[in-house]
């Protein structure tokens, strides 16, 4: 059976700046991912602040993780 020809879709939306937040910062997304889920229901942007103040983060990637963790939940 022939290989499938067709190339890996590439990641959309929060997920498509996850391989540049793993080179960039040197840890595996999913321990990010877990620093955000660890906040609970606190507010989108002060999620995105709190990763940028004391984890050094950028605008975009710590957004791009805030809003993955928030489509994860129900009835988001």
């Amino acid at each position: 059976m022939a290989a499938d020809p067709s190339p890996t879709p590439k990641a959309k939306g929060p997920a498509s700046y996850f391989p540049s937040i793993e080179r960039t910062y040197g840890r595996p997304v999913e321990e990010w991912l877990d620093l955000v889920r660890a906040r609970g229901p606190e507010a989108h942007m002060a999620t995105v602040s709190w990763l940028k103040a004391e984890h050094g983060l950028g605008h975009g990637h710590a957004n791009a993780l805030v809003a993955h963790v928030r489509a994860e939940a129900p009835g988001a």
